[in-house]
């Protein structure tokens, strides 16, 4: 892991243009409440599955709700032979600290019996 990014320094990189894949380790269901524009989710159970996924990223940030659990999400795709070129880090403070806009996915009727209301 490179260690940490801050929100700040995200929301340059992508008013930049930079390519960065930005991937939310949260639930599908939290997903679709709120997330980064153009971020992926890849919830963190699947993450030693889908690994090879971003194989091809030359930058990689994870992003949850606080920046705790996208820090371990970081580690573990740095430990992955395919993205050991790759420049991982954690989104500090996460979805919490993101002052920019959120994108919201298409509420479904099963979408919206699943998990808390909050957008995390």
């Amino acid at each position: 892991m490179d260690g940490e990014i801050t929100t700040d320094d995200l929301a340059t990189l992508l008013d930049d243009g930079e390519e960065v894949r930005i991937v939310d380790i949260r639930s599908p269901a939290a997903f679709r409440r709120g997330h980064i524009p153009g971020s992926e989710n890849v919830p963190f159970p699947e993450l030693t599955t889908r690994a090879e996924e971003l194989s091809v990223a030359d930058r990689i940030v994870t992003v949850c709700p606080h920046g705790e659990s996208s820090i371990q999400a970081a580690r573990l795709l740095q430990s992955y032979e395919g993205t050991s070129d790759a420049r991982i880090e954690s989104l500090a403070g996460g979805l919490n600290d993101w002052d920019g806009d959120l994108e919201a996915g298409e509420e479904t009727a099963t979408a919206a019996n699943e998990g808390p209301d909050a957008p995390f």
